[in-house]
């Protein structure tokens, strides 16, 4: 199994619908610079992490943080300064 180390946050990010513009362009979520943040869950935390605890529903920067693979299954990987919002 895994364990974030420090203030790092493991993370699947939820899959975000496309949408339809007004002129009726299809937009993938890569290309939803609209929303700046993403709602994800909480898969580990690191033994630093303060106030973020497993299995909470987030908001973080969508800028923020790299991916990882670990056994076939995609996550991603944060700091907990890059959560805005806990659900």
């Amino acid at each position: 199994s895994m364990k974030a180390v420090g203030k790092y946050i493991v993370i699947i990010p939820e899959k975000e619908a496309p949408i339809k513009t007004d002129g009726g362009l299809i937009l993938a979520e890569k290309q939803r610079e609209d929303i700046r943040y993403r709602k994800a869950i909480v898969v580990n935390v690191g033994d630093a992490v303060a106030v973020v605890k497993e299995k909470d529903n987030i908001y973080y920067d969508r800028h923020s943080g790299f991916g990882i693979e670990i056994n076939k299954k995609q996550y991603k990987v944060i700091k907990e300064h890059d959560v805005v919002i806990i659900l």
